[in-house]
């Protein structure tokens, strides 16, 4: 399995198409970063373009390809 590589400084704002779209929402935005208390970042926000659904993911979770690719495609 290939892994996403990005810079975690660098994911706010990101921008992740789902590889397995569901309810028509395949483009994603990152809006929020959220921080446990000692500023670490464990989960982000993820709005989908389509219908402005957000949803909480773990940013890791974005490393994996066979869910999320980098962008819009």
């Amino acid at each position: 399995m290939v892994m996403n590589t990005f810079s975690v400084s660098k994911l706010f704002h990101s921008k992740w198409t789902a590889t397995q779209p569901t309810n028509r929402e395949k483009h994603f935005l990152v809006t929020k970063l959220l921080r446990d208390s000692n500023e670490i970042i464990r989960e982000c926000l993820l709005e989908a373009v389509h219908s402005g659904r957000v949803q909480t993911l773990d940013w890791r979770e974005l490393k994996n390809d066979d869910t999320w690719l980098q962008g819009w495609k």
